[in-house]
């Protein structure tokens, strides 16, 4: 046990005597875990004209499973696959899309892609695309011209630019276009000119070439599906809902502030007038975001919930739980009792470094009020300790979709 001795000097504490706490939950890694889910939650940010989007209940099914989802999919945990294709699944053989999705017009225009399964069977071309977490990524597709064509963007962001992979397109049937990459170029804006992607099409052959069958058209022309020659599913959309900006917002580590009071006042927009209690809900919320970074002090931070995961149970219970490495954690457990319509006092008096079944008492404890400005059965807006605002991610999978 000498390394947790080691460990906790270092960290500058005092210890209590060492003593055994029983089995511990295995968790994840927490802090390269928050890293991930800032780049990977790839959702819509564009087109918005409103937050009024029109989803049937099947649709708005699909639209719950994908909230949270990391990387489009490339990220995805087993369950949130299972959960998405058996979304998808329904809306392909249910009757409620459009007959023949090429014949419409609601076919056309730039589509944002919001999922992918199977990223690594994609063809050479594709995988530029459904592979990259970090951007956005968008589809247009423009049939009714004499010119038809379906274009793949990457945008870097409204300052850098973007790139452009376009392929001639042609309808074969009702559900199925065939394409054919042949140009392609990079649009910056900091430049006058486009520059070439340097892909070889002409020699690429079949490579090039591929088909993409739409399953499925929402008769709002809000929700795509569509499955290519390489097996591959895709899940876009045109307008999506508040929670689904801010998640792309942080993703991209753009307009965050704006995205989360906008979805506040959405909220509070449609709720009734009588309904103004937010609960604290139960369950382990993973923290994605907040107003302040992390400090010098790691201990604080930790204890404060400046990162990691976040457990909070029916009986007035609340841990925060940090992986630090090679199996030791921080633990700090406390009280929350309610002290308003959604306002919280937290005190977190019980912290411990823990590694398999041991814990090393740690001297430290932290008071706060918490006010729950957004809850749903995914997401979490709070503000906290010293007035800093908290995202959290739920992910214990115990929501209804």
């Amino acid at each position: 046990m000498a390394a947790v001795t080691n460990l906790v000097t270092s960290l500058n504490y005092i210890p209590f005597q060492l003593q055994y706490l029983g089995p511990k939950p295995a968790f994840q890694s927490l802090r390269s875990r928050s890293r991930r889910l800032r780049r990977g939650l790839g959702v819509v940010d564009e087109q918005q004209q409103g937050f009024t989007v029109s989803f049937t209940e099947e649709e708005n099914s699909l639209i719950q499973t994908l909230v949270g989802v990391q990387g489009r999919g490339r990220s995805a945990s087993s369950q949130q696959i299972i959960d998405v294709e058996r979304a998808v699944k329904v809306l392909e053989q249910g009757l409620q899309g459009v007959p023949d999705p090429t014949s419409s017009s609601l076919i056309e225009g730039r589509w944002q892609l919001m999922f992918t399964t199977r990223p690594g069977t994609a063809s050479l071309i594709q995988r530029t695309f459904v592979g990259i977490d970090f951007f956005n990524v968008f589809q247009e597709v423009h049939l009714r011209t004499n010119d038809p064509r379906i274009t793949n963007i990457v945008k870097f962001s409204d300052a850098i630019g973007e790139l452009k992979v376009e392929a001639a397109a042609s309808i074969k049937d009702g559900k199925r276009i065939l394409f054919q990459f042949d140009r392609a170029a990079f649009s910056f804006k900091f430049l006058p000119l486009k520059v070439p992607y340097p892909v070889p099409f002409r020699l690429l052959g079949d490579e090039a070439k591929g088909w993409l069958d739409t399953t499925y058209l929402s008769r709002s022309g809000n929700l795509r599906i569509s499955r290519g020659n390489k097996g591959t599913t895709f899940v876009l959309q045109k307008k999506t809902e508040p929670r689904q900006i801010l998640l792309s917002a942080i993703s991209t580590s753009k307009g965050v502030e704006e995205a989360i009071d906008k979805l506040i006042s959405f909220n509070q927009n449609k709720r009734p007038s009588n309904e103004d209690e937010t609960e604290l809900q139960e369950g382990q919320w993973e923290m994605i975001w907040s107003s302040q970074t992390e400090t010098d002090s790691w201990i604080e931070n930790a204890a404060n919930g400046l990162m990691g995961m976040q457990i909070v149970k029916k009986n007035g219970q609340i841990k925060f739980l940090v992986d630090i490495f090679l199996g030791f954690k921080f633990s700090i457990t406390g009280t929350y009792v309610k002290s308003g319509s959604n306002t919280y006092d937290v005190n977190m008096d019980d912290a411990a470094i823990l590694w398999e079944r041991f814990g090393y008492p740690i001297e430290i404890d932290s008071k706060f009020n918490l006010q729950v400005l957004y809850s749903d059965d995914k997401i979490r807006i709070t503000r906290g300790y010293n007035k800093i605002i908290f995202v959290h991610l739920r992910t214990d999978g115990s929501y209804k979709n």
